[in-house]
Formats: structure tokens, sequence, C-alpha cells
């Protein structure tokens, strides 16, 4: 164990993820001094700065302060970079960030959201319940929350914790949650698991750390072998379950439900965030917040104020004229969602989607399920593979993905002719796709579309 009380100086190798730079917000909070590295600047660490941190860009030893008493390091760090390496041989306290989470929440009432889907939507919408409540709490989120502008909700004295649990790497091990979230089992993170019974056995290993007493909510139809013998509890949009909604309709991107639990309606709720997908995660929220004890009223009135969280379905434009929706969508059934669901409000429309695949491993174990997704929009741009942790996997590049679209109108594009594209080609509805740095140029695509409706 830590004693947080000794801990006056952490640095922070990759302090730019965001994961990474939730925790370090929240030492940072809490009074310790707060230094980093990272490989790029951000509008997120440019924010940290500002917050007091001090962070480098270089692979640089001589920017390592004296004194550090702990360092912390993604998972995703090379090892080869030269700060891993100086500090391994220096006989530091060197923790994942996964390990730090747990030094930091295993103590407290935890709220754990696991899930290869859902895991960011769902903390943001719990986070923001329990904020509306007044129930002090510090959350840990994996995007930028709109409610707060930030990854941390953060709570001097919180009575509860609240924190995505990565099932990358294996993560979520490290966490004892009181209550547990699992949204979806899909098969991903091939590269580290091996096969989809590998990954399956991580997260029934994580339903069996809940606490003594605590509570597993599941959605619907995960069939889960798992030890744990709590109070197990389903969600779902529409299927059977203990948390389900019933006369679903939307009006604009305004979503109305009715909610019910065991068979008995409870309530009906409003909902800014379109989407099936999305209902089905504030459904999950929903059961934690009731499980919790929070009311009803407060729950109806998070749902209503909940404004998303940055990248999740995230509109940049949004007129009679055009719509620009941005999301990190990087799995096929993730595609399949929120493709599925922007057709579902623009029926007439055509949508072109410009998708940037996320890791050659992804793109290899996930080939024809990335081209059946994608074909079901009406104009398909693609950019290079961001490679994130990875080394090129020969023969494996988005090209591959191209060949094997059906649909005639398709396009691989360098960023600079995706710029001259969308200047010369007017369209109704536009996505931007993709977990890589495809966030790097949302910007200039919302200018070149504005610009073009003038």
């Amino acid at each position: 164990m830590i004693d947080f009380s000794k801990i006056h100086k952490v640095y922070f190798l990759g302090i730019g993820g965001i994961g990474m730079s939730a925790i370090a917000r929240y030492l940072n909070a809490n009074g310790v001094e707060i230094y980093g590295y990272d490989r790029e600047n951000s509008l997120l660490t440019e924010q940290m700065i500002s917050e007091g941190m001090k962070i480098h860009f270089e692979e640089n030893i001589e920017k390592i302060p004296h004194e550090i008493d702990l360092v912390v390091y993604t998972p995703a760090i090379d090892r080869s970079n030269k700060e891993f390496q100086f500090f391994s041989n220096k006989g530091l306290i060197i923790k994942k960030r996964s390990e730090i989470l747990s030094e930091i929440t295993n103590d407290e009432f935890l709220i754990a959201i696991a899930g290869t889907h859902g895991k960011t939507s769902i903390s943001s919408i719990i986070s923001h319940i329990f904020n509306t409540a007044a129930i002090a709490c510090t959350s840990f989120i994996g995007g930028i929350s709109k409610n707060i502008d930030s990854n941390l909700q953060y709570s001097e004295n919180s009575k509860v914790f609240i924190a995505e649990a990565d099932e990358f790497d294996r993560s979520f091990l490290s966490l004892n949650p009181n209550i547990a979230v699992i949204s979806s089992i899909d098969a991903d993170h091939l590269d580290i698991y091996g096969n989809y019974d590998n990954l399956l056995k991580s997260f029934t290993l994580f339903a069996d750390k809940i606490k003594h007493g605590g509570k597993l909510i599941i959605k619907s139809g995960l069939n889960l072998p798992t030890a744990f013998t709590g109070k197990k509890i389903t969600y779902s949009f529409d299927s059977e379950a203990d948390y389900h909604t019933s006369n679903y309709n939307f009006s604009g991107e305004k979503s109305r439900f009715d909610l019910i639990k065991n068979e008995k309606k409870l309530d009906e709720f409003m909902f800014s965030i379109p989407g099936i997908h999305n209902i089905e995660n504030a459904i999950a929220a929903i059961a934690v917040a009731l499980e919790f004890g929070i009311n009803l009223a407060s729950i109806k009135s998070a749902l209503e104020s909940y404004s998303g969280v940055k990248r999740r379905f995230d509109y940049r434009i949004n007129t009679d004229k055009l719509v620009y929706i941005d999301d990190y969508a990087h799995h096929p059934n993730e595609l399949k969602a929120i493709i599925s669901a922007v057709r579902q409000l623009y029926p007439k429309k055509k949508i072109c989607g410009i998708f940037q695949p996320h890791l050659f491993s992804r793109t290899k174990d996930f080939l024809d399920e990335f081209v059946k997704s994608l074909e079901l929009l009406d104009e398909i741009i693609l950019l290079e593979i961001y490679p994130a942790r990875e080394k090129p996997i020969d023969g494996i590049n988005s090209k591959l993905i191209f060949d094997r679209i059906q649909t005639e109108n398709k396009k691989l594009l360098k960023n600079h002719e995706l710029y001259s594209e969308l200047e010369n080609n007017k369209k109704e509805v536009v996505l931007s796709l993709g977990a890589g740095d495809i966030y790097k140029i949302t910007d200039q695509i919302e200018f070149i579309l504005r610009k073009q409706m003038l």
C-alpha cells in the first residue's frame, strides 16, 4: 500500500492520456506536485499546465526533477523510452495507472464501469446523476464530460468514487468495486488476450472481485460465468431485463422513454443524447443510481440536463443544411451503433463517414466486420491507420479495408486531400470517427464545413 501522506512529488509517463490525466488531476487537487512527460501537447495538457502541473514533450531525463516519490506510467508507454529506462534503473516506486487507481479507490465505496463499449458514457452519466443529487463523489472519466468540462469530477469529501474499469492490459483486475457495471463483452484487444475466451475469463475475474454485499449490474444477454453470489441486476434497452424501456420515441435529438423495473413502470424520462445505444447506457446509469438509493426526481433532472461527452455523439454543426457529428467509435460494433443512430435521425439525408482505423491489430482481427459496418454509410472516406502503441503489421493498412468495401462512393485519402474533398463537394451529414489522432483535424473539418454553408 502507498502512504499518500508521504507522497509529495509524482511523475507521470504519458500524462496526456485520458486516464492518466484524471489521476494526475486528482493528486494535484490533493496538493501533490505533479510533473510529467507526453510525446504530444494537446488542449488537455495545456489545461493541466494552467492548473499548475509541470509537463514537457520530449524524452529528456534532464527535465525530470529531483526527489520524485512516485512514478506512474501508462501501459502504452514504449519500454525503450529514455525516461522509462531512467526510472527503471533508479529503484524508485514505479506503478501502472491501474495500480494507482486501485490504491486511491479500494478502501472507498467504488462504482466501477466495465465493458468493451459504453464505459465513458455510463461513467459520465452516473457522475452527473450523483452530482445533481448533491452526493459528494469523485469520478475518473475516460473522456471530457461537457457538464464539467473535465475528465475528473472531484469532491474533497467524497462518499463515492466512480471509475472506468479498463479491460486493456487486464487493468480492471486491480479494482474491488462495491457496484460493478458490465456493459458489453465484445471481442477486442486480442493483441493482449490472444483469443475471446481469455477476454471472457478476465471479465469473469472482474465480476468475482466485487466486494461482499456488492451488486453486479450487467447488460441482459451477457452470459458471463462467474462465482459472484451477490445481487445481480440486468438491464437492456428493450429486451427482458430487470431495468428496460418501453414507449421509446424521439423528436429531433431528444428521446423519451418509460423506465420499467421488474415489469412495473417507474416514470417517464427525457434524454438529449441520440441513439438507442446511448439510451441503453442511460438505463445502466439509472439502475446504478436507483440501486444506490438516489430518488427518481434527481435522476430525471440529471438525465434532462446531461450534456454528453466530447467525442461521443458530439454535435459540431447541427443545422437544417448540414450536420457534423464527431465520435470516438473505433470498433465495428461501435461504428454500426452510431451510423444506425444517425440514420434513424436523418433517414432522408446522405451520410458521409470519415474513418481513421485504430491499431493494425484491430484492423487485422476485425477486417470483415469493419467492412460491413462502414458499408452502412452512403459515402466512405478512409484515412490511414493510427498505430498508437503498435509497430506496423506487414500487409495491414487502410487500403485492405478500402478494397473490400462494395459501396461505390468511397475514397482513401490523406488529411490534405480530405480538406480538398470537403471544400469541393457538398455534404449533408458528416461523421468523423476513430480513436486515434483524428481529433486533431476536427476543428479544421468544422471550419471547412461552416465556410461551405456560407
